[in-house]
């Protein structure tokens, strides 16, 4: 099972950190991602970390913003985001990848599990 949390309400040029602990996957044996979903649009990978935690991937759109790390003592993944923009408004999910590394292009359709969401709300 995966519990995101850290999401809120912040203003444009603020930043979050989002978590997302895992209870009963071992994050050093998959690749972990988030996911974003915008209001009436369709669900987009953010980010991707490997199993290892050595390579990692973003999207254009957050590349320079946001940085996603894990602590495997603790199970935890992070999604550190700065500068962020009424854009990054959305939804926020972390999953377990079907993989130990990241895809070229990580899709929903290579989630194992989904976390719950957690709600990121940027105002302009």
């Amino acid at each position: 099972q995966l519990q995101a949390s850290g999401g809120g309400l912040v203003p444009s040029g603020g930043s979050l950190r989002l978590s997302c602990a895992a209870s009963v996957v071992k994050m050093d044996l998959f690749a972990i991602a988030w996911f974003r979903q915008p209001p009436g649009k369709e669900r987009e990978a953010v980010s991707c970390i490997s199993s290892s935690g050595v390579s990692t991937d973003y999207a254009d759109s957050t590349k320079g913003r946001f940085t996603i790390s894990k602590d495997s003592d603790k199970n935890t993944a992070y999604l550190q985001m700065d500068d962020l923009k009424p854009d990054d408004t959305a939804t926020y999910y972390c999953a377990v990848v079907m993989a130990m590394k990241c895809p070229r292009r990580t899709e929903p359709i290579d989630v194992a599990s989904w976390g719950q969401g957690t709600q990121v709300t940027v105002s302009s």
